[in-house]
């Protein structure tokens, strides 16, 4: 199980290293009267415990004050180790109820299909006991990395709490609602108070451009492809690491799963949490606006062999025995789904290789509703809901090559699961999963 301690470490130590640079030793919270009688324990002891550590982590986000938040996205709901787990049931012990309405990230077990994978029962029981220990505390299970997908879906303009990388950035982004990284265990705090540190990405200063990326004669058959969203995430990331990028260039009005790639590729390679679009995203109409009126910090123009190079650094082999393929990181969309039943009906899956599809359980239903998992079943694929496998040990022994359309999953593959890693299209992974081995076509990357 180490590789998923080695998740918590990674955003862990992320985390703190930017809460020591924003840190002010003299700053001092302005608490409102309510704040300060839930810090006495006016509210019970479980609000009195969230507000401490939010007061603590507010001073390390260099905020000045708290301010009202209308919901929040719970990410610690992974189980990943004894800690997380005491933590939540603590909360709950102590009578913790949320204040807003409050979504669940990915859990650590499929609670339907965990008995089809090598998942340790013991592992699952600890998993459960968290699910339960969050729903106690009033969270609705919604069980994703998608929240966006749920009816709870932000509106712009409004003060959120989100943890989950993918998920902050397209709040930020796509939506225009406004929430801060918030790691494991802070994010429940703010659920359970209410209340967010004032600072980050809440603030309107903070959401202007930082640099401008600009795409040069990249042709627009390209543009219109999924696979230029992720390969560009996977690019973006790596040049602006947490900085605002504003996009310019772009020919083609980009679909919403296509943000969804560009924006969780880049959170995954890099620590974007907001990025523009012009002419695109709901903050940058034009690029003025986009750069609250200010010039660029620095520009940097991205070619075509940019994306190509960025493309071969998504996968680790290209000719190995293909074992497994994984769609849905982020969790797959009920659009997604109806393009997946375009490609594999009247299709067969290989026996030689796992098929799996993850996605959330409330798409799932609606997914089932249209036909799209009967086709999926008949394909001879598997669906796995409430989880990732990024984040639960259900992968089969011998699995030592996986083949992916998601560039966050292809970025995380190797260091979590210790797997080779194929990146490809949508239509390339159907195609391999029917032969059975992988088949790439580079024609369009000129390749």
């Amino acid at each position: 199980m180490a590789q998923y301690g080695a998740l918590f470490s990674r955003h862990s130590i992320s985390y703190i290293k930017d809460s020591i640079c924003v840190a002010r030793s003299n700053n001092q919270i302005e608490l409102s009267e309510s704040d300060s009688a839930a810090l006495e324990g006016a509210a019970g002891p479980a609000v009195k415990m969230a507000m401490r550590i939010l007061v603590k982590m507010a001073v390390l986000y260099g905020a000045r004050a708290l301010l009202d938040i209308t919901q929040a996205h719970i990410d610690s709901t992974v189980y990943i180790g004894d800690a997380g787990l005491e933590y939540a049931e603590g909360l709950a012990n102590m009578g913790a109820k949320v204040a807003v309405p409050t979504t669940l990230n990915v859990s650590g077990v499929d609670e339907y299909h965990w008995q089809e994978w090598p998942v340790p029962p013991e592992w699952a029981g600890k998993a459960r006991r968290q699910m339960d220990a969050y729903q106690n505390m009033g969270c609705t299970p919604t069980w994703t990395c998608a929240p966006y997908q749920t009816e709870q879906r932000p509106q712009f303009g409004q003060q959120v709490a989100w943890g989950e990388s993918s998920a902050i950035v397209f709040a930020n982004s796509v939506i225009g609602a406004r929430t801060e990284r918030y790691p494991d265990l802070l994010d429940i705090c703010c659920a359970i108070t209410g209340r967010a540190p004032a600072a980050g990405l809440h603030l309107s200063e903070n959401r202007a451009g930082q640099v401008l990326l600009h795409l040069v004669d990249v042709p627009i058959e390209l543009q219109e492809t999924d696979t230029f969203y992720t390969v560009l995430g996977f690019l973006m990331g790596r040049l602006v690491d947490d900085e605002v990028p504003v996009l310019v260039g772009l020919e083609v009005e980009p679909g919403e799963d296509q943000l969804k790639a560009l924006g969780a590729t880049a959170a995954s390679t890099g620590r974007t949490a907001m990025f523009h679009v012009v002419g695109v995203t709901p903050e940058a109409p034009t690029l003025d606006i986009a750069f609250h009126g200010k010039e660029p910090q620095r520009q940097i123009d991205i070619s075509e062999a940019d994306l190509r190079e960025a493309r071969r650094k998504l996968s680790t082999t290209g000719d190995a025995r293909l074992d497994m393929i994984v769609l849905g990181s982020p969790h797959f969309s009920l659009a997604e789904f109806s393009q997946l039943q375009l490609l594999i009906t009247g299709q067969l899956c290989s026996p030689d290789l796992e098929f799996v599809v993850t996605s959330s359980r409330g798409v799932a239903l609606l997914a089932e509703r249209a036909g799209y998992l009967q086709s999926l079943r008949r394909f001879g694929g598997k669906l796995t809901v409430d989880t990732c496998i990024l984040t639960t040990p259900m992968l089969p022994d011998g699995v030592e090559t996986i083949m992916t359309n998601a560039g966050k999953f292809a970025y995380y593959v190797p260091g979590l699961l210790g797997a080779q890693v194929v990146f490809g299209t949508l239509q390339e992974c159907i195609a391999s999963a029917i032969a059975g081995r992988i088949l790439l076509n580079d024609e369009l990357w000129n390749e």
